[in-house]
């Protein structure tokens, strides 16, 4: 089995100053994804937040995607795109980001949506939420059976999202997930968010 990766979301609102903390963040060498997700942003402030974004992700060599925008992943030159049930269709998705970008699907606790999305050519599938979230407000609750039922069944990744920090990661690692996508248990732990990714840094090499 390969080793779990850590998929790191941007805060849902941020200010300029953001980029700098991104960057010791990524330079730890842990996230080896970045999405942006910016749910709370004015889409005015989008064209001059995201380019340093991309670029701070490249320079470290993270994969960085856009949430529900796969117009603004191919505008800034993004390696793809995250979309839910509610957003681009899947087909809408690929067709803009091309056959070479990435498109990550939700598929909440579903295992009809996980299999859909992965017939019709996803690059990965994302259940959730596995845990409490105050990030955003989940559409369902999704445990760790779905998780080890998708590794053991398919071959397209599986990512692992919703209210996981270092102190809980590590059933959902188990479980089989091939990636765990974090957000406020990295920007919000207690020591920084530098003393998260080294937190789950040790969670993840201990699978």
């Amino acid at each position: 089995m390969s080793q779990c990766q850590l998929y790191l979301l941007t805060p849902p609102r941020i200010d300029a100053g953001f980029v700098n903390l991104l960057d010791s963040v990524l330079a730890e060498g842990v996230a080896s994804v970045l999405q942006i997700r910016l749910k709370d942003q004015p889409e005015n402030q989008l064209p001059g937040l995201l380019p340093p974004l991309v670029k701070a992700a490249k320079r470290h060599g993270v994969t960085v995607l856009m949430n529900d925008r796969p117009d603004m992943a191919v505008r800034y030159a993004m390696d793809g795109v995250h979309v839910g049930q509610e957003d681009a269709p899947y087909a809408q998705a690929r067709a803009q980001v091309g056959k070479t970008g990435i498109v990550g699907v939700t598929c909440h606790d579903s295992r009809h949506l996980a299999m859909t999305a992965a017939e019709k050519g996803a690059d990965y599938v994302a259940f959730g939420s596995m845990y409490p979230t105050a990030t955003k407000s989940p559409k369902a609750s999704a445990s760790v059976d779905i998780i080890e039922w998708w590794s053991e069944v398919f071959e397209v990744p599986c990512v692992a999202i919703g209210g996981i920090t270092p102190d809980n990661a590590r059933p959902v690692i188990e479980a089989g997930a091939d990636f765990i996508a974090v957000s406020g248990g990295v920007w919000n732990y207690p020591e920084g968010p530098v003393a998260a990714v080294q937190a789950l840094s040790q969670v993840l090499q201990a699978r």
